[in-house]
């Protein structure tokens, strides 16, 4: 399972899951959580720091810490640089 979490940006291929909001997100990992799909690798999460509005990727990854919700891989594609800064260090301290 791939995960893509941009409002702006396409993802690159047919092979990932879609989300443009947290909210959206947080769905996904939530319907993942479920034993059947927990099956699935989970692959790769790509998080994009700003999506639109006052909505960003934090709740995403704070949803993932509480619930220690881990992917082989992650990917940051924000140009904010203290969203960058605070998406890799929570991913770098809590995720991995």
């Amino acid at each position: 399972m791939k995960i893509w979490v941009d409002d702006v940006r396409p993802q690159p291929d047919a092979g990932w899951m879609r989300a443009y909001s947290s909210k959206g997100a947080i769905a996904l990992l939530e319907k993942a959580s479920h034993p059947l799909w927990y099956l699935i690798p989970h692959t790769e999460i790509a998080l994009d720091h700003d999506l639109g509005g006052d909505d960003t990727s934090r709740p995403v990854v704070l949803w993932m810490i509480e619930n220690n919700f881990r992917f082989e891989k992650y990917t940051i594609l924000t140009a904010n640089p203290v969203g960058y800064e605070w998406l890799e260090g929570m991913i770098e301290r809590y995720l991995k």
